[in-house]
């Protein structure tokens, strides 16, 4: 089969020592797959050896590519706090014409791009694959534009032979080793810190790590399964969507622990936590409690249609409240203790 992964092909994934990168091994080596790992940073679990190198730097993927016949790209400036524009650019859309310029070194052209569902920024419904997107910040905008460069790169093979870009927008994704927006509520539940704000009815799109990471491998396992001419572009979520407060109870549920009958109104909530955005501000750190947070928790709806990927055949192994359930089991056993690992790309390529 032409440019799909089978046993044997050599993959170097982009990006390997991050949260997403950790989780790789399982799915990918039932496929009898070949990773070979490039990252700005060794392996943070002393597993794997790692290439360390720079996505935005041309002379060292090409060299990481060699023997390889297949690319992941999982690399990105991503976090929404302590990341300048620049830096988004050089990174997401920089690096994903370094990327391009080594496949054509070596004449790859199988390639799968870990996206994302910022893209599509604001929509008053849930978008899929054929909404127009229109991004509202820095991360949103560069993926997207990252994604022209490999349709770009597709679209130009000048040898003859078929190229292809898969491209994957993941919805927000959780799982062990993750120590973003769900383990600080986990942890904010767990150590009695947390208050329900709102009602809490807004609905979440999230995805288990597992899911994900199974379903890039369904997906690049066999050849498109979507129309001939038509772009090969998959959101991923897990579902049903649960509102904030069903992802509430369930953290609850699973630390065995009863889930508070009161709730605050948000109005006040919000008021309460402009001390903390202004602190922010004026430090320049990253707080646990912002208003944003709790807008983003107990208001915003950030919900995503996923059918594609289930028309094609894709059946998720993990259900939503199993995956919750497993990540609290994680933060209880070794996550509560851990040093969160947060990775920023500096605003120079990296040597």
């Amino acid at each position: 089969m032409p440019n799909t992964i089978e046993p044997g092909t050599r993959v170097l994934v982009i990006g390997s020592s991050g949260f997403v990168g950790s989780h790789l091994d399982a799915a990918f080596g039932d496929l009898g797959v070949e990773l070979v790992r490039f990252d700005l940073h060794p392996d943070p679990h002393g597993q794997h050896e790692t290439i360390v190198g720079d996505v935005r730097d041309v002379e060292a993927l090409t060299e990481a590519m060699a023997g390889c016949t297949a690319v992941l790209n999982l690399a990105a400036a991503h976090h929404d706090f302590g990341i300048s524009t620049e830096t988004f650019e050089s990174v997401n859309v920089g690096g994903a014409r370094a990327v391009c310029a080594a496949m054509e070194h070596h004449g790859i052209t199988n390639l799968c791009f870990y996206s994302s569902v910022a893209v599509y920024g604001e929509h008053s419904e849930p978008p899929d694959e054929t909404t127009v997107p229109t991004p509202v910040n820095d991360y949103g905008r560069t993926k997207l534009a990252a994604e022209a460069v490999y349709r770009e790169w597709e679209s130009t093979a000048t040898d003859g032979a078929p190229r292809r870009a898969l491209i994957v927008r993941p919805a927000v994704v959780f799982g062990p080793r993750n120590f973003a927006n769900l383990y600080k509520l986990i942890r904010q539940i767990h150590t009695r810190r947390f208050l329900p704000v709102g009602p809490g009815s807004n609905r979440k799109s999230m995805c288990y790590v597992t899911n994900l990471v199974e379903a890039i491998a369904y997906l690049w396992s066999a050849p498109s399964r979507l129309p001939s001419g038509e772009v090969e572009v998959y959101n991923y979520a897990d579902k049903p969507d649960q509102t904030s407060r069903e992802t509430v109870t369930e953290v609850y549920r699973a630390l065995g622990r009863r889930e508070p009958a009161v709730r605050i109104p948000l109005a006040p909530a919000l008021l309460a936590a402009k001390p903390f955005d202004m602190v922010g501000r004026v430090t320049g750190r990253d707080l646990p409690v912002t208003s944003a947070r709790v807008r983003k928790l107990s208001e915003s709806e950030t919900a995503f249609e996923a059918a594609r990927i289930r028309e094609v055949g894709f059946v998720p192994s993990v259900t939503l409240p199993e995956g919750i359930a497993r990540m609290v089991r994680w933060y209880l056993s070794e996550g509560s203790s851990a040093t969160p690992v947060v990775h920023i790309p500096p605003a120079e390529v990296s040597r």
